[in-house]
C-alpha cells in the first residue's frame, strides 16, 4: 500500500512539474509595461505653398524629435507559439523643427500622437524555454492630435512664400494653425521575453512602423488665408524595455 501510494504521488508530481515547465500555452495572457521610445527616422518633402498655388519652397523641410512614454502591451497566446499583441502607450509628443535650408529656424510647432499597433507574433523557442525570442508583423494606426504652432512658424510664412517664388516682403502672417492627418501602415517587430518566475518576466522589443504625417498649415496673412502642405515619412523605430505578468 505504501509503495503504491508513493508511486501515485511520484506520478502526480511528475505531471505537475511537466505542466509548470510548459512556459507558453494557448490561452495565456501577458500584460507588459515599461519605458517606450518613438524615434522618428523622418524623410520630409519640401514645404509647398498650395493657396495661392506658388509651389514648393525649395529645400525647406521639417524634422521631428523623439519622445519616451509609458508603454503597455497586451498579448494573447493563440497557440503555444503564436501570439496576438496590442501595443498601447500614453500619448507621445514631438517637437517639429525646421530642416533643410530652414534648419536654423528652430521649433515650428508640436504634435501629440497615439500609435496603437496590432501584431501577430511567432515565438521561435520551445514552449518550455525561459528565453523566448519572437518575430512579429502587423498594422499600425496613428492618431495625431493637439497640433500646435510657434511664433517661429508664423514669422517663417513670408520667407517660405519667397522661396516658392513670391516677391520679397509680399506675404506677412499674423497667426498659423496646423492639422495632421491620421496614418495607417504596416509594422514589423523583433523582441524577447525572459521568464523569472512562472508568472513574472522581463521583456524587450523593437518595432519599425510605417507612419506618414501629411500636414497642412493655415496662415492668416496680409493677402488673406495662405495654406501650405508638407508630407513626412516618419517611419520610426520604437524601442521598449519592461516587465510582464502572465495570467
Amino acid at each position: 500500500m505504501i509503495k503504491k501510494t508513493l508511486t501515485t504521488s511520484l506520478l502526480a508530481s511528475s505531471m505537475l512539474l511537466g505542466q509548470s515547465a510548459l512556459a507558453y500555452e494557448a490561452g495565456d495572457i501577458f500584460i507588459k509595461a515599461g519605458a517606450i521610445t518613438v524615434d522618428p527616422q523622418e524623410n520630409s518633402s519640401d514645404i509647398r505653398i498650395t493657396s495661392p498655388n506658388l509651389g514648393a519652397a525649395t529645400g525647406a523641410k521639417v524634422g521631428l524629435d523623439s519622445d519616451t512614454q509609458l508603454g503597455l502591451v497586451f498579448t494573447y497566446m493563440a497557440t503555444d507559439r503564436v501570439g496576438i499583441e496590442l501595443l498601447a502607450a500614453t500619448p507621445f509628443e514631438h517637437n517639429i523643427s525646421g530642416a533643410g535650408v530652414i534648419s536654423g529656424a528652430g521649433t515650428l510647432g508640436s504634435t501629440k500622437h497615439l500609435p496603437p499597433t496590432l501584431s501577430v507574433q511567432y515565438y521561435l523557442a520551445d514552449p518550455e524555454a525561459k528565453f523566448q525570442p519572437y518575430l512579429g508583423a502587423g498594422i499600425n494606426y496613428t492618431i495625431f492630435f493637439d497640433e500646435d504652432t510657434s511664433p517661429t512658424l508664423t514669422a517663417a510664412i513670408g520667407p517660405l512664400a519667397e522661396l516658392a517664388g513670391a516677391p520679397a516682403g509680399a506675404v506677412e502672417a499674423t497667426s498659423t494653425k496646423l492639422a495632421i492627418e491620421d496614418s495607417i501602415g504596416a509594422s514589423l517587430q523583433v523582441g524577447f521575453n525572459y521568464e523569472i518566475t512562472d508568472n513574472i518576466g522581463l521583456n524587450a522589443a523593437v518595432w519599425w512602423m510605417n507612419i506618414d504625417a501629411d500636414a497642412e498649415i493655415t496662415a492668416k496673412t496680409n493677402i488673406g488665408t495662405v495654406k501650405a502642405k508638407v508630407d513626412v515619412d516618419v517611419d520610426p523605430y520604437v524601442y521598449m524595455v519592461g516587465a510582464y505578468y502572465k495570467f
